[in-house]
Parts: structure tokens; C-alpha cells; sequence
């Protein structure tokens, strides 16, 4: 799925719901970004407002397989598409890196998670947003979290300890079955109420936010040479 389909997915009501959803849980685990710099990798657009008002900088990184996606008409754009697993910004550069549409369509998911690791900053927080493979969001290809690799809570877990990250929460998100029904998106709200109490693990989505294990050995694999970074000049 490209660019320009998630911005369809996510225009429609049943897209306005979920990103609802998954705002509250982000603003939750995150609150206050004030004066830190924010790095989004994925399709990150509608949920990095969340932060962009009050960070000292903001910026959505798609893969160049996604093309890039836009900011809101009227504002410049920080906007960019870039390889994911040599991304063009210096090491420890972001306080904070959100992966959402990222982790689970990358060609492979080690190196981009060895990417984000060098990007943080020693104190920084990494947050990823996956299809959970029990849940029904993970087979629904008209949307976004319906193609790519799902990852069980232990899996994403497991990955994350290997490559030196300590896993500090991980919740579930996303219990509302993926269709447009008007009946089922007025009652979205009770079906992630009733999820989370009755079976949170078919949810949809699997919440996870992570730091740096500085205790474990530190990744030290050749990079990748020749960064490159495509900006729409004309934003």
C-alpha cells in the first residue's frame, strides 16, 4: 500500500475511527514532546500532529517505495521519502522516533530497527504500531495494517531485545471488527472497551514503546553508504 491509499484509508470513516483510536493511545504514552525533535518513519503524517505544534522539529520519513507523503495543505512541508535502512540523518539526531505503516512493510525489518537505534538519542523513546497476526486487522487489505508481516506481542518483543531496544509497555489497540458498517462504527468505541476486558489478544494492533538497552552490546554493522533523501521542493 502507497502513500496516496493510506490517505484514502484514512478519509474514510472507518480510517477517521482507527486514527482516533490510535491518536489517544499515542498521546497517552507520550503527553508532552515540548522542545524535543520527532522523527516519524512509515506513513506518520496524521498522527505527528499530535506533536508538531509544540516540537522543536518534526519530521515524516516514508520509504521511497511508498512515496512521500504530504502535510497539511498550507504548512511547509517536512515531509521526505527516503531508503529505511540508510537514513540520511545523523546519529543520535531524534528524542523521540514513531514507526507506524513502517516496521512491517520494510524489506528487512532488522536493519531499519538497527536505523532507528543509531537515530535515538541514549534517553530517546521509540514507539511502534504493528498488526497483531491474531487479529482481524491484520488480513483486511483494504487497509493499511492488512499487508506486510503481523507480529505477535511476543515476536515484536523478541525482535526488539535482540537488537539491543528494552521493551518498557506494550498494549492492545483496535477490537472494532475492519468494516465500514455504520451499526459496528458507532458501537466502535464498546468494541474496545469489551476487547480489552474479554480478549486483548485479538486485537488489532499491537502497541509497543521502547528505549535503548545501553547494557547490551551496541550494534556495530557496517553501514550503508550513499544516503540518500528525496524532498518534494515543491511544499
Amino acid at each position: 500500500m502507497d502513500a496516496r491509499e493510506a490517505a484514502e484509508f484514512y478519509a474514510t470513516p472507518l480510517g477517521e475511527r482507527a486514527e482516533a483510536l490510535l491518536r489517544r493511545s499515542l498521546l497517552a504514552l507520550w503527553p508532552d514532546c515540548s522542545g524535543m525533535s520527532l522523527l516519524g518513519l512509515g506513513y506518520t503524517g496524521p498522527y505527528l500532529q499530535l506533536w508538531r505544534e509544540q516540537a522543536q522539529r518534526c519530521i515524516a520519513a516514508s520509504p521511497a517505495q511508498m512515496g512521500q507523503a504530504a502535510w497539511p495543505p498550507g504548512r511547509a512541508s517536512l515531509a521526505c521519502a527516503v531508503e529505511e535502512d540508510a537514513l540520511p540523518f545523523p546519529d543520535l539526531a531524534f528524542d523521540r522516533v514513531l514507526l507506524i505503516h513502517g516496521l512491517e512493510h520494510a524489506d528487512n525489518a532488522r536493519r531499519c530497527l538497527r536505523e532507528a537505534w543509531r537515530l535515538l538519542k541514549d534517553d530517546g523513546r521509540l514507539i511502534l504500531v504493528l498488526p497483531n497476526r491474531r487479529g482481524m486487522w491484520a488480513y483486511a487489505e483494504q487497509t493499511p495494517f492488512g499487508h506486510g508481516q503481523p507480529y505477535s506481542e511476543g515476536q515484536l518483543a523478541r525482535l526488539l531485545t535482540g537488537l539491543f531496544f528494552r521493551v518498557e509497555r506494550q498494549q492492545a489497540a483496535l477490537f472494532a471488527p475492519p468494516l465500514g458498517w455504520p451499526a459496528l462504527l458507532r458501537g466502535f468505541n464498546l468494541c474496545e472497551r469489551v476487547g480489552h476486558a474479554v480478549a486483548p489478544q485479538f486485537a488489532g494492533l499491537t502497541v509497543a514503546e521502547a528505549t535503548k538497552d545501553l547494557h547490551g552490546i551496541v550494534p556495530t554493522g557496517a553501514r550503508a553508504h550513499g544516503r540518500r533523501v528525496f524532498v518534494d521542493a515543491g511544499r
